[in-house]
């Protein structure tokens, strides 16, 4: 069972870096001049090759999460479990909403600002802390 929990930590791990730096592409696309193609394409194949990671990369990390889960049913008393399952299904429509905005980005349709992308890039990063203290500290 520690095999699965540890490739679990670095699938997690792995799959929130990409959410971390996904935005900030975002932030990059938004503050592109329109007459600077070359450097809107070249952001936007990036922006796409790492949503496709880290849509890889999530695959595995909730599969093992919920082996981990079914697994061991009665090791898991307590809310803070239930809070951190609905905090993985947030993070699930987080990684679906950048998919989103990159269609946005793709056909030239995005209506958000540079700032805005820069408030939304900091949101995994709540995510994720907000699960790593549940995981680790097990308050209720």
């Amino acid at each position: 069972m520690l095999w699965i929990k540890a490739f679990h930590i670095v699938f997690v791990a792995s799959w929130f870096a990409g959410l971390f730096y996904l935005p900030r592409l975002f932030v990059n696309l938004a503050a592109v001049p329109q007459e600077s193609h070359a450097e809107r394409e070249r952001l936007l194949l990036m922006a796409r090759k790492l949503y496709r990671f880290s849509s890889f990369l999530m695959v595995p990390a909730v599969g093992l999460g919920l082996w981990l889960w079914l697994s061991n049913m009665k090791a898991f008393p307590g809310g803070w479990l239930h809070v951190k399952i609905v905090l993985v299904i947030i993070a699930i429509g987080y990684h679906h909403a950048c998919r989103s905005m990159l269609r946005k980005f793709e056909q030239f349709t995005n209506k958000r600002s540079e700032r805005w992308f820069r408030f939304f890039n900091e949101t995994a990063v709540l995510i994720f802390t907000a699960i790593v203290v549940l995981v680790v500290v097990k308050p209720f």
